[in-house]
């Protein structure tokens, strides 16, 4: 008789899945009808796939439900719901929990020099999620500027210049943070994503 498999992902996956359906249940992806939720599941993948834990799964799901529905107070929530470590993730790949939001430079310049100033430790909980985010995210944007063109970016606060130097920089600063497939395949993206919005 065989052993039953080791359980990877239990039920406090379950309920961070409802968490971010309920929290994002009326918000789709930006310039498009695609249910948001899509991107936090298929982040919550990437982050298996390359070797994340159940928690760093979770802040996957997680990760930008206090910066869009309820700030600090939904980040307390997840503390409570699922953990310091979770919270610390998610906090960490959030770059405001006010509203409205600042600029969007100095926001992005912030949420930049956070990543790159972690130590190694918080960097291995954080960075994998982070670097998760930003392929799915690119993928998606380059997949958009192959079937729509350079305008896909006009719909980014950053604007295209923006848009490819956020990614161009965190692209440049998680490869040396987080060496591996999917940061190389981020620097692909962003070779991509520089080429078709120059077009």
């Amino acid at each position: 008789m065989s052993e039953e498999p080791p359980v990877i992902v239990g039920e406090r996956f379950v309920d961070a899945v409802a968490m971010a359906t309920r929290l994002h249940a009326r918000q789709a992806r930006k310039g498009s009808a695609i249910p948001y939720v899509s991107h936090l599941l298929a982040v919550a993948g990437l982050v298996l796939e390359h070797g994340g834990d159940e928690d760093q799964a979770i802040a996957a799901l997680l990760h930008d439900g206090p910066e869009d529905q309820g700030g600090e107070a939904t980040l307390a929530e997840i503390g409570e719901r699922f953990g310091p470590r979770v919270e610390a993730i998610v906090s960490a790949c959030s770059d405001t929990f006010t509203t409205p939001k600042p600029p969007w430079q100095a926001r992005k310049d912030a949420y930049i020099a956070h990543l790159i100033a972690l130590t190694p430790a918080e960097g291995a909980d954080i960075w994998p999620v982070s670097l998760a985010d930003k392929v799915h995210n690119a993928r998606t944007i380059v997949s958009d500027l192959r079937e729509r063109g350079p305008l896909t970016l006009d719909r980014f606060t950053g604007g295209r210049a923006g848009t490819v130097w956020y990614y161009r920089t965190l692209a440049g600063h998680l490869s040396e943070l987080l060496p591996g497939p999917l940061s190389d395949e981020l620097t692909r993206l962003v070779a991509e994503m520089g080429t078709l919005s120059a077009q």
